[in-house]
Protein backbone atom coordinates (compact mmCIF):
# COMPACT_ATOMS: atom_id res chain seq x y z
CA UNK A 1 0.00 0.00 0.00
CA UNK A 2 2.94 2.34 0.96
CA UNK A 3 5.00 3.61 -2.25
CA UNK A 4 9.11 3.72 -1.58
CA UNK A 5 10.03 7.30 -0.81
CA UNK A 6 13.22 7.75 -0.18
CA UNK A 7 13.74 10.15 2.78
CA UNK A 8 16.28 10.13 5.41
CA UNK A 9 16.31 7.04 7.55
CA UNK A 10 15.79 7.18 11.42
CA UNK A 11 18.10 5.38 14.16
CA UNK A 12 17.16 3.92 16.80
CA UNK A 13 20.12 3.21 19.80
CA UNK A 14 20.21 0.36 21.72
CA UNK A 15 23.44 1.57 23.83
CA UNK A 16 21.42 1.29 27.12
CA UNK A 17 19.31 -2.10 26.52
CA UNK A 18 20.03 -4.75 23.97
CA UNK A 19 23.78 -3.69 23.25
CA UNK A 20 25.08 -4.71 26.30
CA UNK A 21 22.29 -7.29 27.02
CA UNK A 22 23.96 -9.20 24.17
CA UNK A 23 27.81 -8.22 24.97
CA UNK A 24 28.12 -7.86 28.60
CA UNK A 25 25.32 -9.86 29.94
CA UNK A 26 23.03 -6.67 30.99
CA UNK A 27 25.60 -5.13 33.54
CA UNK A 28 25.13 -1.39 32.84
CA UNK A 29 24.75 0.00 35.70
CA UNK A 30 22.74 2.91 36.37
CA UNK A 31 25.60 5.47 37.54
CA UNK A 32 27.33 4.14 33.92
CA UNK A 33 24.52 5.71 31.84
CA UNK A 34 23.64 8.76 33.75
CA UNK A 35 26.73 10.83 32.93
CA UNK A 36 25.96 10.88 29.20
CA UNK A 37 22.54 10.87 29.00
CA UNK A 38 22.65 14.28 28.36
CA UNK A 39 24.73 14.23 24.94
CA UNK A 40 22.64 11.17 24.08
CA UNK A 41 19.77 13.31 24.13
CA UNK A 42 21.15 15.90 21.83
CA UNK A 43 22.15 13.25 18.94
CA UNK A 44 18.61 13.46 17.05
CA UNK A 45 18.02 10.25 17.54
CA UNK A 46 14.23 8.63 17.23
CA UNK A 47 14.84 7.17 20.20
CA UNK A 48 17.20 5.53 22.72
CA UNK A 49 16.51 2.07 23.91
CA UNK A 50 16.59 1.86 27.65
CA UNK A 51 14.92 -0.97 29.34
CA UNK A 52 12.96 -3.88 29.23
CA UNK A 53 14.50 -7.07 28.16
CA UNK A 54 16.50 -8.28 30.66
CA UNK A 55 17.53 -5.10 32.12
CA UNK A 56 14.61 -5.68 34.89
CA UNK A 57 15.71 -9.08 35.91
CA UNK A 58 19.62 -7.76 35.87
CA UNK A 59 18.97 -4.65 38.19
CA UNK A 60 17.15 -6.57 40.43
CA UNK A 61 19.39 -9.75 40.13
CA UNK A 62 22.94 -8.35 40.13
CA UNK A 63 23.65 -5.07 40.21
CA UNK A 64 20.93 -4.41 43.26
CA UNK A 65 19.08 -1.25 41.51
CA UNK A 66 15.36 -0.45 41.22
CA UNK A 67 14.45 -0.75 37.37
CA UNK A 68 12.36 1.81 38.09
CA UNK A 69 14.00 4.15 39.93
CA UNK A 70 16.42 3.86 36.54
CA UNK A 71 13.35 4.96 34.62
CA UNK A 72 12.69 7.71 36.60
CA UNK A 73 16.18 8.67 36.32
CA UNK A 74 16.65 8.63 32.62
CA UNK A 75 13.63 10.05 32.25
CA UNK A 76 14.88 13.32 33.78
CA UNK A 77 18.12 13.11 31.22
CA UNK A 78 16.17 12.18 28.08
CA UNK A 79 14.03 15.56 27.28
CA UNK A 80 14.00 15.36 23.76
CA UNK A 81 14.43 12.09 22.90
CA UNK A 82 11.81 9.03 23.32
CA UNK A 83 12.62 6.35 25.40
CA UNK A 84 11.85 2.96 24.44
CA UNK A 85 11.59 -0.70 25.49
CA UNK A 86 11.13 -4.44 24.60
CA UNK A 87 8.06 -6.25 26.29
CA UNK A 88 7.38 -9.92 25.79
CA UNK A 89 3.83 -9.58 25.31
CA UNK A 90 1.85 -11.76 28.20
CA UNK A 91 5.31 -12.82 29.39
CA UNK A 92 5.86 -9.22 30.09
CA UNK A 93 9.80 -9.44 31.03
CA UNK A 94 10.10 -12.79 32.36
CA UNK A 95 9.05 -16.50 31.13
CA UNK A 96 5.89 -17.61 31.87
CA UNK A 97 2.51 -16.10 31.24
CA UNK A 98 0.84 -13.30 33.54
CA UNK A 99 -2.70 -12.40 33.98
CA UNK A 100 -3.96 -9.83 32.13
CA UNK A 101 -4.81 -7.37 34.98
CA UNK A 102 -1.11 -7.77 36.01
CA UNK A 103 0.05 -6.73 32.10
CA UNK A 104 -2.32 -3.94 32.12
CA UNK A 105 -0.67 -2.95 35.17
CA UNK A 106 2.49 -3.15 34.17
CA UNK A 107 2.08 -1.11 30.93
CA UNK A 108 0.38 1.62 32.65
CA UNK A 109 3.10 2.16 35.46
CA UNK A 110 6.02 1.67 32.43
CA UNK A 111 4.34 5.03 30.10
CA UNK A 112 3.59 6.40 33.87
CA UNK A 113 7.54 6.21 35.02
CA UNK A 114 8.13 8.13 31.23
CA UNK A 115 8.37 4.81 28.57
CA UNK A 116 7.23 6.20 25.18
CA UNK A 117 7.50 3.60 22.82
CA UNK A 118 6.43 0.19 23.92
CA UNK A 119 8.21 -2.69 21.67
CA UNK A 120 5.97 -5.60 22.54
CA UNK A 121 6.96 -9.26 20.53
CA UNK A 122 5.83 -12.81 21.01
CA UNK A 123 8.45 -15.51 21.02
CA UNK A 124 6.11 -17.75 18.97
CA UNK A 125 4.30 -14.98 16.77
CA UNK A 126 1.11 -15.60 18.38
CA UNK A 127 -0.84 -12.40 18.36
CA UNK A 128 -3.46 -13.37 20.77
CA UNK A 129 -0.12 -12.73 23.27
CA UNK A 130 0.60 -9.35 22.09
CA UNK A 131 -3.37 -7.89 22.09
CA UNK A 132 -3.53 -6.84 25.76
CA UNK A 133 -0.23 -5.27 25.84
CA UNK A 134 -0.50 -3.37 22.76
CA UNK A 135 -4.29 -2.39 24.16
CA UNK A 136 -2.86 -1.22 26.89
CA UNK A 137 0.06 1.05 25.68
CA UNK A 138 -2.28 2.73 23.29
CA UNK A 139 -4.87 3.76 26.29
CA UNK A 140 -1.88 4.67 28.53
CA UNK A 141 -0.81 7.41 25.46
CA UNK A 142 2.10 5.45 24.15
CA UNK A 143 3.20 4.49 20.82
CA UNK A 144 2.46 0.67 20.66
CA UNK A 145 4.97 -0.97 18.17
CA UNK A 146 4.70 -4.93 17.64
CA UNK A 147 7.19 -7.00 16.31
CA UNK A 148 7.41 -10.13 14.07
CA UNK A 149 9.59 -12.74 15.22
CA UNK A 150 12.04 -13.21 11.95
CA UNK A 151 12.73 -16.77 11.05
CA UNK A 152 13.67 -19.22 8.96
CA UNK A 153 11.70 -22.40 7.61
CA UNK A 154 9.81 -23.59 4.59
CA UNK A 155 6.46 -22.38 6.60
CA UNK A 156 8.04 -18.63 7.42
CA UNK A 157 7.29 -17.37 3.74
CA UNK A 158 7.56 -13.86 2.73
CA UNK A 159 3.77 -13.65 2.32
CA UNK A 160 3.50 -15.44 5.77
CA UNK A 161 5.66 -12.54 7.47
CA UNK A 162 3.09 -10.22 4.95
CA UNK A 163 0.23 -11.16 6.44
CA UNK A 164 1.66 -11.54 9.93
CA UNK A 165 1.93 -7.65 8.91
CA UNK A 166 -1.55 -7.05 8.08
CA UNK A 167 -2.97 -8.62 10.90
CA UNK A 168 -0.57 -6.16 13.24
CA UNK A 169 -2.01 -3.40 11.58
CA UNK A 170 -5.54 -4.48 11.50
CA UNK A 171 -5.00 -5.20 16.13
CA UNK A 172 -4.11 -1.32 16.08
CA UNK A 173 -0.58 -1.04 15.99
CA UNK A 174 0.95 2.39 15.60
CA UNK A 175 4.21 0.67 14.39
CA UNK A 176 5.68 -3.15 13.02
CA UNK A 177 9.23 -4.42 14.09
CA UNK A 178 11.22 -6.71 11.93
CA UNK A 179 12.55 -8.63 14.61
CA UNK A 180 15.90 -10.36 13.52
CA UNK A 181 17.22 -11.77 16.75
CA UNK A 182 19.63 -14.26 15.27
CA UNK A 183 21.21 -12.30 12.27
CA UNK A 184 18.97 -14.56 9.86
CA UNK A 185 17.69 -12.00 7.59
CA UNK A 186 19.97 -11.83 4.01
CA UNK A 187 20.48 -8.64 2.42
CA UNK A 188 18.42 -9.38 -0.62
CA UNK A 189 15.49 -11.12 1.79
CA UNK A 190 15.20 -7.79 3.46
CA UNK A 191 14.57 -6.27 0.56
CA UNK A 192 11.63 -8.75 -0.36
CA UNK A 193 10.43 -8.79 3.11
CA UNK A 194 10.35 -4.88 3.25
CA UNK A 195 9.01 -4.49 0.14
CA UNK A 196 5.93 -7.00 1.31
CA UNK A 197 5.04 -4.64 4.32
CA UNK A 198 4.83 -1.79 3.01
CA UNK A 199 2.79 -3.12 0.25
CA UNK A 200 0.40 -4.48 2.78
CA UNK A 201 0.28 -1.76 5.74
CA UNK A 202 0.82 1.59 5.85
CA UNK A 203 2.61 1.43 9.14
CA UNK A 204 6.27 2.59 9.82
CA UNK A 205 8.79 -0.05 9.92
CA UNK A 206 11.48 -0.47 12.03
CA UNK A 207 14.40 -3.04 11.24
CA UNK A 208 16.45 -4.89 13.96
CA UNK A 209 19.37 -7.07 13.44
CA UNK A 210 22.18 -8.36 15.34
CA UNK A 211 25.50 -8.98 13.90
CA UNK A 212 26.21 -12.57 14.79
CA UNK A 213 26.25 -13.47 11.46
CA UNK A 214 28.11 -10.31 10.04
CA UNK A 215 25.15 -9.82 7.75
CA UNK A 216 23.71 -6.67 9.44
CA UNK A 217 25.10 -3.95 8.07
CA UNK A 218 24.38 -4.77 4.48
CA UNK A 219 20.77 -5.92 5.35
CA UNK A 220 19.77 -2.87 6.92
CA UNK A 221 21.30 -1.02 3.98
CA UNK A 222 19.15 -2.95 1.57
CA UNK A 223 16.08 -2.26 3.88
CA UNK A 224 16.27 1.30 4.07
CA UNK A 225 16.71 1.06 0.37
CA UNK A 226 13.24 -0.67 0.06
CA UNK A 227 11.81 1.85 2.58
CA UNK A 228 12.36 0.65 6.39
CA UNK A 229 11.43 3.87 8.07
CA UNK A 230 13.88 3.03 11.03
CA UNK A 231 16.76 0.80 12.19
CA UNK A 232 18.01 -0.46 15.44
CA UNK A 233 22.07 0.80 15.66
CA UNK A 234 24.42 0.59 18.64
CA UNK A 235 27.19 3.16 19.54
CA UNK A 236 30.55 1.45 17.84
CA UNK A 237 32.21 0.41 21.69
CA UNK A 238 29.48 -1.80 21.91
CA UNK A 239 28.74 -2.72 18.41
CA UNK A 240 28.80 -5.68 16.24
CA UNK A 241 29.58 -9.24 17.49
CA UNK A 242 26.30 -10.66 19.24
CA UNK A 243 24.80 -6.67 19.38
CA UNK A 244 23.78 -4.35 16.52
CA UNK A 245 25.95 -2.46 13.62
CA UNK A 246 27.74 0.33 14.61
CA UNK A 247 25.51 3.62 14.86
CA UNK A 248 28.28 5.54 13.35
CA UNK A 249 28.63 3.04 10.44
CA UNK A 250 25.52 3.23 9.50
CA UNK A 251 25.28 7.52 9.57
CA UNK A 252 28.40 7.39 7.46
CA UNK A 253 27.17 4.86 5.05
CA UNK A 254 23.64 7.07 4.73
CA UNK A 255 25.70 10.50 4.83
CA UNK A 256 25.14 12.88 1.56
CA UNK A 257 22.46 10.36 -0.02
CA UNK A 258 18.47 10.70 0.39
CA UNK A 259 18.69 8.81 3.47
CA UNK A 260 20.98 10.93 5.26
CA UNK A 261 20.47 10.66 9.16
CA UNK A 262 21.52 13.95 10.22
CA UNK A 263 22.59 12.46 13.57
CA UNK A 264 25.18 15.23 15.21
CA UNK A 265 28.31 13.53 14.52
CA UNK A 266 30.46 15.48 16.56
CA UNK A 267 28.57 14.40 19.90
CA UNK A 268 28.28 10.57 18.69
CA UNK A 269 32.53 10.45 18.51
CA UNK A 270 32.48 11.89 22.29
CA UNK A 271 29.78 9.52 23.00
CA UNK A 272 31.77 6.81 21.80
CA UNK A 273 34.64 7.92 23.31
CA UNK A 274 32.62 7.58 27.06
CA UNK A 275 32.05 4.56 26.31
CA UNK A 276 35.07 3.18 25.22
CA UNK A 277 36.96 2.67 28.95
CA UNK A 278 33.95 0.85 29.80
CA UNK A 279 34.36 -1.63 27.01
CA UNK A 280 38.05 -1.63 28.00
CA UNK A 281 37.36 -2.47 31.61
CA UNK A 282 34.91 -5.64 30.46
CA UNK A 283 37.60 -7.02 28.40
CA UNK A 284 40.42 -7.10 31.06
CA UNK A 285 37.63 -8.81 33.94
CA UNK A 286 36.21 -11.33 31.09
CA UNK A 287 32.54 -9.60 30.91
CA UNK A 288 33.33 -8.59 27.57
CA UNK A 289 34.55 -12.15 25.84
CA UNK A 290 35.74 -11.64 22.52
CA UNK A 291 34.12 -15.10 21.35
CA UNK A 292 30.86 -12.72 21.25
CA UNK A 293 32.52 -10.68 18.73
CA UNK A 294 33.51 -12.56 16.45
CA UNK A 295 31.43 -13.43 13.46
CA UNK A 296 29.64 -17.13 14.05
CA UNK A 297 28.56 -18.05 10.19
CA UNK A 298 27.11 -21.70 12.81
CA UNK A 299 24.57 -18.77 13.07
CA UNK A 300 23.31 -19.14 9.40
CA UNK A 301 23.55 -22.69 8.86
CA UNK A 302 22.01 -23.79 11.84
CA UNK A 303 19.82 -20.90 12.42
CA UNK A 304 20.62 -20.93 16.05
CA UNK A 305 21.13 -17.22 17.70
CA UNK A 306 24.30 -16.47 18.98
CA UNK A 307 23.45 -16.67 23.42
CA UNK A 308 21.72 -20.11 22.22
CA UNK A 309 25.06 -21.06 21.29
CA UNK A 310 27.11 -20.33 24.87
CA UNK A 311 24.31 -21.77 26.23
CA UNK A 312 24.32 -24.88 24.27
CA UNK A 313 28.41 -24.96 25.07
CA UNK A 314 27.80 -24.34 28.34
CA UNK A 315 25.53 -27.24 29.59
CA UNK A 316 27.16 -29.65 27.45
CA UNK A 317 30.14 -28.64 29.61
CA UNK A 318 28.32 -28.99 32.54
CA UNK A 319 27.49 -32.25 31.70
CA UNK A 320 31.10 -33.46 30.21
CA UNK A 321 29.86 -33.73 26.86
CA UNK A 322 31.31 -31.31 24.84
CA UNK A 323 32.31 -34.04 22.18
CA UNK A 324 28.48 -33.51 21.62
CA UNK A 325 28.02 -29.98 20.23
CA UNK A 326 27.70 -30.58 16.63
CA UNK A 327 25.02 -32.91 17.47
CA UNK A 328 23.24 -30.97 19.35
CA UNK A 329 23.48 -28.23 16.65
CA UNK A 330 21.96 -30.81 13.69
CA UNK A 331 19.15 -31.79 16.97
CA UNK A 332 18.14 -28.18 17.21
CA UNK A 333 16.38 -28.22 14.40
CA UNK A 334 14.28 -32.10 14.11
CA UNK A 335 13.28 -30.57 17.56
CA UNK A 336 12.22 -27.37 15.64
CA UNK A 337 10.21 -29.31 13.34
CA UNK A 338 8.38 -31.54 15.63
CA UNK A 339 7.61 -28.64 18.07
CA UNK A 340 5.73 -26.35 15.27
CA UNK A 341 8.67 -24.03 14.05
CA UNK A 342 8.88 -21.90 16.70
CA UNK A 343 11.18 -18.97 16.19
CA UNK A 344 14.31 -19.20 18.04
CA UNK A 345 13.87 -16.43 20.43
CA UNK A 346 13.43 -16.51 24.50
CA UNK A 347 11.52 -17.97 25.62
CA UNK A 348 11.39 -20.79 23.08
CA UNK A 349 15.07 -21.43 22.07
CA UNK A 350 15.87 -22.17 25.20
CA UNK A 351 13.21 -25.03 25.82
CA UNK A 352 14.29 -26.09 22.15
CA UNK A 353 17.61 -25.87 22.80
CA UNK A 354 17.62 -27.88 26.17
CA UNK A 355 15.44 -30.49 24.53
CA UNK A 356 17.83 -31.05 21.60
CA UNK A 357 20.59 -31.70 24.26
CA UNK A 358 18.68 -34.55 26.42
CA UNK A 359 17.88 -35.93 23.41
CA UNK A 360 21.28 -36.18 22.29
CA UNK A 361 22.67 -37.20 25.90
CA UNK A 362 19.91 -39.00 26.46
CA UNK A 363 20.57 -41.63 23.26
CA UNK A 364 17.07 -41.55 22.58
CA UNK A 365 14.89 -38.67 21.36
CA UNK A 366 12.29 -37.86 24.02
CA UNK A 367 13.38 -40.50 26.29
CA UNK A 368 13.99 -37.57 29.14
CA UNK A 369 11.31 -34.41 28.42
CA UNK A 370 11.71 -30.82 30.21
CA UNK A 371 8.51 -29.32 31.84
CA UNK A 372 9.25 -26.19 29.61
CA UNK A 373 8.87 -28.88 26.49
CA UNK A 374 5.25 -30.41 27.61
CA UNK A 375 4.20 -26.60 28.28
CA UNK A 376 5.26 -25.71 24.73
CA UNK A 377 3.77 -28.83 23.45
CA UNK A 378 0.50 -28.65 25.83
CA UNK A 379 -0.08 -25.02 24.21
CA UNK A 380 0.53 -23.01 27.52
CA UNK A 381 2.98 -20.46 25.30
CA UNK A 382 0.53 -20.38 23.01
CA UNK A 383 -0.30 -21.28 19.06
CA UNK A 384 2.84 -22.70 17.14
CA UNK A 385 3.33 -21.47 14.08
CA UNK A 386 2.52 -24.99 12.55
CA UNK A 387 0.72 -27.28 14.31
CA UNK A 388 2.37 -29.85 16.53
CA UNK A 389 1.78 -33.87 14.99
CA UNK A 390 -0.39 -35.92 17.31
CA UNK A 391 2.69 -38.31 17.47
CA UNK A 392 4.43 -35.71 19.06
CA UNK A 393 1.67 -34.93 20.94
CA UNK A 394 1.73 -38.38 22.18
CA UNK A 395 5.33 -38.65 22.87
CA UNK A 396 5.54 -35.50 25.12
CA UNK A 397 2.40 -35.11 26.66
CA UNK A 398 0.89 -38.31 26.32
CA UNK A 399 -2.92 -38.05 26.57
CA UNK A 400 -3.21 -35.16 27.69
CA UNK A 401 -5.59 -32.46 26.34
CA UNK A 402 -3.61 -29.87 24.69
CA UNK A 403 -4.61 -25.95 25.21
CA UNK A 404 -6.20 -24.23 22.21
CA UNK A 405 -7.06 -21.02 23.60
CA UNK A 406 -5.07 -18.40 24.47
CA UNK A 407 -2.84 -19.17 27.60
CA UNK A 408 -4.59 -16.37 29.66
CA UNK A 409 -7.83 -16.91 29.23
CA UNK A 410 -6.95 -19.63 32.10
CA UNK A 411 -5.38 -17.83 34.44
CA UNK A 412 -7.35 -15.64 36.98
CA UNK A 413 -6.68 -11.81 37.90
CA UNK A 414 -3.55 -11.82 40.35
CA UNK A 415 -2.99 -7.89 41.45
CA UNK A 416 -4.86 -8.19 44.50
CA UNK A 417 -3.15 -11.20 45.74
CA UNK A 418 0.24 -9.63 44.67
CA UNK A 419 -0.28 -6.63 46.83
CA UNK A 420 -1.28 -9.08 49.59
CA UNK A 421 1.98 -10.95 49.35
CA UNK A 422 4.13 -7.50 48.77
CA UNK A 423 2.41 -5.67 51.88
CA UNK A 424 5.75 -6.77 53.81
CA UNK A 425 7.83 -4.71 51.73
CA UNK A 426 6.46 -2.48 49.56
CA UNK A 427 7.68 1.07 49.02
CA UNK A 428 6.15 2.39 46.04
CA UNK A 429 3.36 0.89 43.49
CA UNK A 430 5.19 -0.90 41.08
CA UNK A 431 7.19 -2.71 43.99
CA UNK A 432 4.23 -5.44 43.50
CA UNK A 433 5.05 -5.48 39.73
CA UNK A 434 8.76 -6.42 40.18
CA UNK A 435 7.71 -9.09 42.35
CA UNK A 436 4.90 -10.32 40.03
CA UNK A 437 7.88 -10.99 37.63
CA UNK A 438 10.88 -12.26 39.33
CA UNK A 439 9.83 -12.90 43.01
CA UNK A 440 12.41 -14.13 44.66
CA UNK A 441 14.81 -12.07 43.32
CA UNK A 442 12.67 -9.32 43.66
CA UNK A 443 11.96 -10.45 47.73
CA UNK A 444 15.98 -10.58 48.05
CA UNK A 445 16.05 -7.03 46.36
CA UNK A 446 13.40 -5.75 49.13
CA UNK A 447 15.39 -7.04 51.64
CA UNK A 448 18.83 -5.89 50.54
CA UNK A 449 16.88 -1.78 49.99
CA UNK A 450 15.76 -2.10 53.96
CA UNK A 451 19.11 -3.13 54.80
CA UNK A 452 20.85 -0.39 53.12
CA UNK A 453 18.27 2.36 54.02
CA UNK A 454 18.72 1.29 57.81
CA UNK A 455 22.38 1.88 57.88
CA UNK A 456 21.65 5.40 57.38
CA UNK A 457 19.50 8.19 59.25
CA UNK A 458 15.70 7.85 57.60
CA UNK A 459 15.17 11.65 57.65
CA UNK A 460 18.62 11.34 55.89
CA UNK A 461 17.56 8.51 53.81
CA UNK A 462 14.07 9.09 52.55
CA UNK A 463 12.82 5.95 53.19
CA UNK A 464 10.18 4.72 50.87
CA UNK A 465 8.69 7.39 48.08
CA UNK A 466 11.50 9.92 48.92
CA UNK A 467 14.31 7.18 47.91
CA UNK A 468 12.03 5.81 45.20
CA UNK A 469 9.46 8.28 43.70
CA UNK A 470 6.27 6.82 42.47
Amino acid sequence: MSEIIQKPVKITDTILRDAHQSLIATRLRTEDMLPIVEKLDQVGYHSVEMWGGATFDSCLRFLKEDPWHRLRLLRQGFKNTKMQMLLRGQNLLGYRHHPDDVVEYFVQKAVANGIDIVRIFDALNDMRNIKTALDATKREGGHAQVAIAYTLSDFHTIDYFGELAKQIEDMGADSICIKDMAGLLLPYEATKLVTKVKEVTDLQIQVHSHYTSGLASMTYLKAVEAGADIIDCAVSPFSMGTAQPATEVMVETFKGTPYDTGLNEKLLVEIADYFRPIREEALESGLLNSKVLAVNIKTLLYQVPGGMLSNLVSQLSEQGASDKFYDVLEEIPRVRADFGYPPLVTPSSQIVGTQAVLNVLGGQRYKMISKESKALVRGEYGRTPMPISDEIKRQIIGNEEAITCRPADLLEPGLDQLRKETMRWAQQDEDVLSYALFPQVAKEFFEYREAQQSKVDPKQAGIAHKVYPV
